[in-house]
């Protein structure tokens, strides 16, 4: 079968197009004919060794895919030839990755994906969607009325954050360029802060339950100070390096909570299955701006994943 793989972690320029063995159906495992890949950051991570995670040589890159059921193991259940699903945890790990004809998924990876969903659109958000997913009912534990502060909001996490929140009956505020207020107060937001400015400002005297910087520059002094008495800053990306004073994190009682999905669990996983796909037979979560690829251009897919943008759509490669 053919696939994008490699042979050494590095440049895009060991990005391989050509043949490979296909792969064995083993008892737990279902073979999915791929339909679509996307193309995120951590796959970029990955492919050159910024993140070490153990990866069999020849490694097929890409994680997360959406596909037809083309053969099942005789020990899987609920899945039958011909079913659309998708799994986003394949590799890393160990695991190979899905950026070829045909992939070999345990059942405990894979899911089913909502009929009359478009199979783009979805692969397209299953990794912004999974990682809010997780972080809201997972990591933070989020109750019915906390406030949240996302930073950053307007970004592919971002506005999967806003989207969750509104549905987990969250009171929203925001930051962004005040060019995105508009889709954000549409998918839930009920107050919207220009990043540009001063956060806290002296007025500023509301508190949060939850703080999400999404975009990794946010001061996390500031963020403490606005943190109400039980409150947790969830961290999806490293804050800028300086000093802290921990006295009121401390007295608040509050939490620092760091969150990466590569280390997400199966049943968290599974949860956030849940969570995407009931959102998916809603029409939600599937609004992102995708530019499409063939899957031979995977080296391309990834060389534009890597330019520095403010705004970018999901690559997706198509099989």
């Amino acid at each position: 079968m053919k696939a994008a793989y490699i042979t050494e972690c590095g440049s895009i320029k060991n990005i391989q197009y050509g043949d490979v063995d296909n792969p064995i159906c083993r008892d737990d495992e279902i073979i999915v004919k791929t339909i679509c890949v996307s193309v995120n950051n951590v796959d970029t991570f990955i492919r050159s060794g910024k993140y070490k995670t153990p990866i069999p040589f020849p490694f097929i890159i890409g994680r997360d895919m959406v596909g037809v059921v083309h053969e099942i193991g005789k020990a899987t259940k609920g899945f039958k030839i011909g079913d659309i699903v998708w799994t986003n945890s394949m590799g890393y790990d160990g695991r190979q990755g899905v950026t070829s004809e045909f992939v070999s998924v345990n059942q405990d990876r894979l899911y089913h994906l909502p009929k009359g969903v478009d199979p783009i659109s979805a692969v397209a958000s299953l990794h912004s969607s999974a990682t809010a997913a997780i972080l809201l009912a997972e990591i933070g534990k989020v109750r019915i009325g906390e406030k949240i502060l996302i930073q950053g909001a307007a970004g592919h996490v971002g506005r999967k954050l806003v989207s969750l929140a509104k549905q987990m009956g969250l009171s929203i505020t925001t930051t962004s360029n005040p060019d995105d207020f508009e889709i954000l107060h549409k998918l839930g937001a009920d107050n919207t802060i220009d990043y540009k400015e001063t956060f806290p400002s002296e007025n500023q005297r509301e508190v949060f339950d939850l703080i999400v910087d999404t975009s990794g520059k946010a001061n996390l002094q500031n963020n403490i100070t606005a943190l109400n008495i039980g409150g947790r800053i969830l961290m999806i990306t490293p804050a800028p390096i300086d000093t802290i004073d921990t006295w009121p994190l401390y007295t608040k009682m509050g939490q620092i909570l760091g969150f990466v999905i590569s280390h997400a669990s199966i049943e968290q996983l599974k949860i956030a299955a849940e969570i995407i796909n009931d959102q998916f037979k809603k029409g939600l979560l599937l609004d992102d701006d995708v530019y499409t690829l063939d899957f031979k251009h995977a080296s391309q897919a990834h060389e534009l994943q890597e330019k520095q943008a403010k705004k970018k759509p999901k690559y997706v490669l198509v099989f």
